[in-house]
């Protein structure tokens, strides 16, 4: 059998008896053909079998399809959803990804732009925290940012200060005597900082006795269970005897103090509660389901690449018009009751 033929432009156009120029403009730019237009070629499309050359299609118009993504690492299971969410608007938009993580690595990650840059791509969702906003700003490219510091770019965050206020809530009414909150440094500047201030505000409000661990705990499993073993045994020195209810960060690290006190006494003991932030598979897969608030992580993704889309479609245009200043979209997080409070 022989070669089968690819349907080309000028196929189309003698099957449609229109010119190769509409036939052109179906593909670019379809919102310039009448409806009537539109179906004729679609119909045409079909019946000849058409597949399209995407390669020539980028040839043609410059246009590559591609958006890239900076992710700033895969220990937090957080990324690893956010991740996989992004990557399931293909089925909305039609853009695929160039995904890099960065390793908190500024140089790295500078290196990792220019590279999405040499590709053209489309525009760029950026969730590592390494890069001033101003000066990803300054690209010559439509950006996007999720929870972390945006104030030259548009962004998509969740309200992480009211997530604090949902934690503290839920562990206040467990009656507890001691509040604790186990967070690394986080400059005020990004978003995740409203749950250490969203902790502080409610115990102050309400009066309740509280403690803060801000510390660095470190980017390995290693790391982080050998600085969690050594606030969890100052927190068993000091507090012993008393209900405590701690509120950590994020779900990963909430898993890793979980494990260290189930080792130490076979179960979570009846003087613990705790939640933890993100809602990601670590608190659901936990040995005891944690409790946790929830970023609507399916929200996050398709808001942000939707934000980005509207931003590279009105580079498209003949006269485009810049925004006058960055969007700033905010999510609403949700409360999940588990195990390790609803006992």
């Amino acid at each position: 059998m022989g070669k089968k033929k690819n349907v080309t432009f000028d196929d189309i156009a003698k099957y449609t008896h229109f010119s190769k120029t509409t036939i052109s403009r179906y593909f670019n730019h379809p919102d310039s053909l009448t409806l009537e237009n539109q179906e004729i070629i679609s119909k045409a499309l079909t019946e000849l079998n058409y597949q399209e050359n995407k390669v020539a299609k980028i040839l043609a118009n410059g246009k590559t399809e591609f958006i890239g993504v900076i992710i700033p690492t895969f220990y937090h299971h957080y990324y690893a959803e956010i991740l996989n969410q992004i990557l399931s608007t293909y089925e909305d938009f039609g853009y695929k990804f160039l995904v890099f993580v960065g390793n908190e690595q500024e140089d790295t990650e500078r290196r990792y732009i220019k590279e999405l840059l040499a590709y053209h791509i489309e525009g760029m969702l950026i969730l590592s925290h390494t890069i001033p906003s101003r000066e990803l700003a300054q690209l010559q490219v439509p950006i996007v940012t999720i929870e972390r510091e945006d104030q030259y770019v548009c962004s998509v965050n969740t309200d992480n200060y009211m997530g604090a206020i949902q934690a503290c809530s839920l562990l206040a009414r467990h009656q507890c005597d001691i509040l604790l909150h186990i967070n690394s440094p986080t400059d005020p500047s990004v978003p995740a900082y409203g749950r250490a201030q969203g902790f502080l505000d409610f115990c102050k409000e309400h009066q309740l006795e509280h403690r803060m661990y801000i510390q660095e705990l470190g980017f390995t499993h290693e790391t982080v269970k050998s600085h969690l073993a050594e606030i969890l045994e100052d927190i068993e020195r000091t507090y012993s005897g008393r209900k405590k209810g701690i509120f950590v960060s994020n779900d990963t690290h909430a898993n890793v103090l979980l494990n260290l006190l189930i080792r130490k006494y076979g179960t979570l003991p009846d003087d613990y509660y705790l939640v933890g932030f993100d809602n990601s598979p670590a608190s659901q897969e936990a040995v005891l389901p944690i409790s946790t608030i929830g970023q609507q992580m399916d929200k996050l993704a398709y808001e942000a690449v939707s934000l980005l889309v509207d931003q590279m479609n009105e580079r498209k245009k003949r006269k485009p018009v810049p925004l006058a200043e960055p969007i700033h979209k905010v999510i609403t997080p949700i409360l999940f009751r588990r195990e390790t409070t609803e006992k």
